[in-house]
């Protein structure tokens, strides 16, 4: 496997003049200052570096080189402790300093030196020149392109590039594409139902949605590993666009909705993992994938459409149309008895409004299952935060003439009340987990610059190895 930009392996031959990086919290720094000489302890001082969380100092030789290169790090055990190292520090070539010496620091994990170090070098360039290369970390262990947390790095950035990646280039038949690469690079295979063909297997909501953009509704099915393995289904919410339907967003709620397939981005990534990682599951990925699009024959609020699950529903809200694919969606995954469904979806702004954009919701029908996933969360420090299924809210999806609306008019819980409108397709007796994810960062901060971000995705390959292969 080739290295991205932002490493070296002990092949190149600038290596052996890497620079020192010394990675140094508070309690560390003191330490590291007593081996250095006066001129370097001058250096340091001047600059003021007091080795908090994110900053980089390079220390030069007496030559005018760089003798060192300074990371402060505010917890080792952060897996983005070393995130603004590579545009932090000038472009070049580091290598992690040996331990065992006077002064080394603190040691830093290879998991996350490789996570920390990749995510911070991410830039999406699709689009434009790079304004300056990222430093490079040598990776001298010659399997770190072949350990799980290059694979846990290569699908973060995956899910990051479909969720930054314009509707232009990123609609239902792009989605598809992609499933069709993992699964023709890792030994899987993809079917898929088109357009009208959806009405006849059965699929009539997803067709709903997606029947008015000239870009056809489908459904993607993505399946890989050994069919005597437990079985997982995860789906993935794959609205390519979001106009809202006839029930139209504001332009300031429009800007964004290319990424409304975050969903799906987390899905696909979290099998593109599984794979990597040879996880002993029988995996299905389900993406239900359209646009909402506005046309004459966009569906309509106060239509009423009998999903898949033989439920009718009355739609309330044209706007509330991830809920609508991802019912029939999950349906079809309920009829599979698989041992686990999870889902993605960038599916409200209530559970934004709950726990803001770094923090997925997390709604789940098994107390077991919920525990261990926060546990894989903490694990992973990939959060995570459980929300109830309050069942006397479902009386917001009353309908006067069918089983249940997808919406109503009250604006409470509106997080939960999506949640249980979901959860009225999973029969009892599957486990589930629904993650209501942003797949989004507002802003920039190290290891996770503003646009698409995998948000809990590291959680949930952490509890599929602890639930199905023995490791947490």
């Amino acid at each position: 496997m080739s290295l991205p930009p932002c490493f070296a392996s002990t092949a190149h031959e600038d290596v052996a003049h890497a620079t020192p990086l010394i990675a140094l919290d508070a309690a560390s720094l003191p330490k590291y200052l007593d081996a250095q000489p006066e001129r370097v302890r001058r250096w340091i001082a001047t600059a003021d570096f007091k080795a908090q969380a994110h900053t980089c100092l390079l220390v030069p030789g007496e030559n005018g080189a760089p003798l060192a290169a300074l990371a402060g790090i505010g917890d080792a055990s952060d897996p983005f402790a070393l995130a603004a190292c590579p545009f932090g520090l000038p472009p070049g070539t580091y290598a992690l300093a040996k331990h065992g010496v006077p002064g080394a620091g603190v040691r830093i994990e290879l998991a996350d030196a490789i996570l920390g170090w990749g995510s911070g070098a991410y830039r999406f360039e699709r689009y434009r020149k790079p304004q300056r290369a990222p430093a490079r970390l040598v990776l001298e262990d010659a399997r770190a392109t072949s350990s799980e947390a290059f694979a846990i790095l290569k699908a973060c950035t995956l899910v990051r590039d479909l969720v930054n990646t314009p509707t232009q280039d990123m609609g239902p038949a792009e989605l598809e594409a992609v499933a069709l690469r993992l699964a023709k690079a890792y030994g899987g295979e993809v079917t898929t139902t088109l357009g009208d063909d959806l009405l006849k297997e059965n699929f009539p909501v997803i067709h709903a949605v997606g029947r008015a953009s000239p870009r056809a509704p489908r459904l993607i099915v993505l399946r890989w590993g050994d069919p005597s393995h437990p079985h997982v289904v995860v789906a993935g919410k794959g609205v390519c666009f979001d106009t809202g339907g006839l029930d139209i967003k504001t332009a300031d709620g429009m800007r964004l909705m290319k990424k409304d397939m975050g969903g799906a981005a987390h899905a696909l990534g979290l099998a593109q993992l599984v794979m990597a990682t040879k996880l002993p599951i029988h995996l299905s990925v389900l993406i239900p994938a359209v646009e909402n699009a506005i046309a004459g024959d966009a569906f309509r609020p106060g239509d009423v459409i009998v999903s898949r699950a033989g439920i009718s529903v009355e739609v309330d809200n044209t706007d509330a149309e991830g809920r609508l694919v991802l019912c029939d969606a999950l349906a079809f995954a309920a009829q599979m008895q698989p041992a686990l469904l999870l889902d993605f979806a960038t599916l409200t702004g209530a559970a934004r409004v709950a726990l803001g954009p770094e923090i997925p919701a997390l709604f789940c029908n098994d107390d077991v299952l919920a525990a261990d996933c926060l546990a894989a969360s903490a694990n992973a420090r990939d959060p995570i935060w459980r929300m109830p299924l309050w069942p006397p809210y479902a009386a917001y999806l009353k309908s006067n003439i069918a089983d249940l609306a997808n919406s109503g008019a009250s604006r409470m819980a509106g997080a939960i009340v999506a949640g249980l409108y979901l959860q009225r397709f999973v029969p009892d007796g599957i486990p589930w987990a629904h993650l209501d994810t942003y797949a989004w960062n507002d802003r920039d901060r190290p290891g996770h610059p503003a646009g698409g971000e995998a948000l809990g995705l590291r959680a949930m390959h952490g509890l599929l190895k602890a639930r199905f292969a023995g490791r947490g």
